[in-house]
């Protein structure tokens, strides 16, 4: 993925992807001992994944970069009645 798509996402879904993108990451290395792995450069693009997701997570408590905003309900607000 690009790091933009992941820029993208909130905090929730960046730690979801973070743990499946390790569960990933150890089912590939297990494949790589057995030999049955076909592609190797998976481990690579998922240990680099892995980093954009740590990076954009790190960004934001730094807040360096902001997260998105979820979508939230309008909240109408009533106008006050200025007496001059």
């Amino acid at each position: 993925m690009k790091s933009n798509q992941f820029a993208s996402m909130t905090d929730v879904e960046l730690a979801d992807k973070l743990a499946s993108l390790k569960a990933e990451l150890f089912n590939l290395r297990f494949a790589h001992a057995t030999n049955s792995l076909s592609n190797p450069l998976q481990l690579k693009n998922c240990k680099r994944d892995i980093a954009r997701v740590k990076t954009i997570i790190r960004e934001r408590e730094l807040n360096i970069a902001k997260a998105p905003v979820a979508a939230e309900p309008a909240k109408k607000t009533a106008k006050k009645a200025i007496k001059g």
